[in-house]
């Protein structure tokens, strides 16, 4: 038997905050001088170079495990399955638990804790527990789910992506228009005619790359020693481009499937124009031109969500909420992620 996604989930926040509401923030250089153009210049080319128009940011009760928990219940529903029958609880996040109005991470008990306790999981040997690995975090948690399954040491997984970006940008930095709120979740397990995970490949780069992705200082000298998060967009975009492709193209020939046959590619929702060339390189690879409709989009309505976007836009995409996109039985797709590490991954899989 296969082993796959029997069932998903995902909880989108209810609270839009579109473009427009950036028009009176006070943006800064990286020296904490001013920008030289008007807000709505920036936003424009924002959107340009992202495609965000809007994002979504949690309410101001809920956390990232409690957002994580909703789109939980949702996936093990889906999967009509016995929640005391999880084996792993895998939780993919980066920055635990960040009360509205905080600056303090909180990650003690881990978050995949706590989604055990708010699902009131009686079973001990139902094992939950965290994973930082940047954006790609909730691939990485099926990798190793798939390899716990074929292992024999579990039959059945929840894997979590959730994050809540919204609590840890510098609201002088542009960048944080970019950043937003979501959970996805997805019940994995071996089951006929269920899905197959087919093939993977994961890599890690360090040597050059390993602060591309920090926790630094805001671009207001006079604001206190609170940390955000901060990027260096240029070398991220060419890191991107350059090794997404190539870990594409590796996992697909490593499945035996033609590239003909795949439908959809889910990439990770960090800006589209980005994510655009990573596929037009992954095609060219094969010396063949990006199909249409290969690359399903939720970046121009949710924004990027970081470990949530795989998830949720492949659960969104399930249950036929994207328009112009969906799944048929016996469709292979591609996810990839590049995010934080650095670190870039890929699964082929059957629908």
């Amino acid at each position: 038997m296969s082993i796959g996604i029997t069932g998903s989930g995902s909880y989108i926040p209810s609270q839009v905050v579109a473009n427009d509401d950036f028009g009176t923030r006070e943006f800064l250089n990286a020296d904490g001088t001013d920008f030289k153009q008007e807000n709505a210049v920036i936003i424009e080319k924002f959107k340009a170079i992202t495609g965000i128009a809007e994002r979504r940011y949690a309410a101001k009760n809920l956390n990232t495990s409690d957002i994580a928990f909703l789109a939980s219940e949702k996936a093990i529903a889906d999967a009509g399955i016995d929640k005391e029958k999880l084996d792993y609880i895998i939780f993919a996040h980066n920055f635990g638990d960040v009360a509205y109005g905080q600056s303090q991470s909180d990650m003690l008990p881990s978050l995949a804790t706590r989604v055990k306790h708010h699902l009131r999981i009686k079973n001990p040997k139902c094992v939950a527990y965290d994973m930082l690995f940047g954006c790609p975090g909730w691939i990485e948690g099926v990798i190793q789910a798939n390899a716990f399954i074929k292992s024999g040491i579990a039959k059945k997984c929840l894997v979590i992506g959730a994050e809540t970006l919204s609590r840890i940008v510098d609201p002088f930095d542009r960048d944080s228009m970019i950043y937003s709120d979501g959970a996805g979740a997805t019940v994995i397990e071996q089951k006929e005619g269920a899905g197959e995970i087919i093939a993977h490949a994961s890599e890690t780069y360090t040597y050059k790359e390993a602060y591309f992705l920090y926790y630094g200082k805001s671009y207001n000298p006079s604001v206190d020693n609170t940390k955000y998060i901060k990027m260096f967009g240029r070398k991220i975009y060419e890191f991107a481009v350059s090794y997404v492709p190539g870990a594409m193209k590796s996992c697909l020939d490593e499945s035996g499937i033609a590239i003909t046959d795949v439908k959809k590619i889910i990439i990770h929702q960090a800006n589209e124009k980005m994510d655009e060339a990573i596929v037009k390189r992954f095609y060219a690879l094969y010396n063949m031109e990006m199909p249409n409709k290969i690359m399903p989009m939720s970046i121009e309505k949710l924004g990027n969500s970081s470990v949530a976007t795989i998830p949720t836009l492949f659960d969104l995409i399930k249950k036929g909420i994207i328009s112009g996109h969906e799944f048929a039985k016996g469709d292979v797709i591609i996810f990839a992620s590049v995010g934080a590490g650095m670190n870039v991954n890929a699964i082929v899989y059957k629908v």
